[in-house]
């Protein structure tokens, strides 16, 4: 796939954090910046720096992929500019936030090949994940080489449906800041306990990280760690009995908190 891209051309157009972050993680894996046209009003030192990178120039005849990076509030005013490549030879990407297939349908025309993508935010340091899907001219081929490209910062998960994507932008596109105010509230609520600010910190981030490391590589379930971890009578489970309340813990406020992302979302597509 890298090398059909390498071959015929690349163009991303917006490239801020997250078009950043792939853009490092291609270069990474072997494209060159040659390959790559960037269309990107305000770049950033790293990417006006980049030898051998187009960078706003003129869009290229027929690139493999054109990867749609800007942020919704633009993309009335940017996506026109990739029109010319609309109609099936170039396959789009799009990691947008809440902008839906029949948006780039309707501006490039509906024989053009489109995935969209939701990526979350740690793709910056190549541990992100990635939900796509693709619209009826979207081929195995295209969703293979979207897949590969979405690979190089983090996994990637395929859907059945377009309307799934408000779901996990609930999930797993808003999810890190759900995990960044755990780590602040749980420092924070050991300084309460009497811990110097900075130690609380550096415990709390390092207890979230290893035991979201712990969740991916152990065989066992969410459920069976949390028993492993929680004896009879315990300090632990002393805790759980004020977390896993029905009323007032983590499950209610969760599925509240879930709930009103995804409803934002539906709200933000219209």
């Amino acid at each position: 796939m890298m090398d059909e891209i390498a071959r015929r051309g690349m163009v991303l157009l917006g490239c801020g954090k997250m078009g950043s972050a792939m853009l490092a993680g291609w270069l990474k894996a072997g494209l060159p910046a040659s390959a790559v046209t960037v269309l990107e009003p305000r770049p950033s030192d790293w990417l006006a720096g980049l030898p051998g990178l187009n960078l706003n120039g003129a869009v290229p005849a027929g690139p493999a992929v054109a990867l749609v990076a800007v942020k919704p509030q633009v993309m009335a005013e940017a996506l026109p500019r990739l029109g010319p490549l609309g109609g099936g030879a170039t396959l789009v990407i799009t990691v947008a936030a809440g902008t839906p297939i029949a948006t780039y349908e309707a501006v490039l025309g509906l024989g053009t090949p489109v995935v969209r993508a939701m990526p979350n935010t740690p793709a910056a340091v190549g541990r992100g994940i990635s939900a796509i899907v693709g619209n009826v001219c979207a081929r195995a081929a295209h969703l293979d080489m979207a897949e590969a490209l979405l690979a190089a910062v983090g996994q990637v998960v395929r859907l059945p449906s377009e309307d799934l994507m408000d779901a996990v932008t609930a999930v797993s596109g808003s999810g890190p800041a759900y995990v960044f105010h755990l780590i602040e509230t749980l420092a924070a609520a050991g300084a309460a306990e009497g811990l110097p600010p900075d130690l609380a910190l550096h415990l709390a981030r390092a207890t979230v990280a290893g035991a979201g490391a712990l969740a991916e590589a152990s065989g066992d379930s969410p459920a069976q760690l949390r028993v492993n971890v929680t004896s009879p009578n315990g300090t632990t489970a002393a805790a759980l009995g004020v977390l896993m309340d029905d009323a007032t813990g983590f499950p209610a406020l969760l599925r509240r908190a879930v709930k009103s992302a995804a409803d934002r979302s539906r709200e933000l597509r219209g």
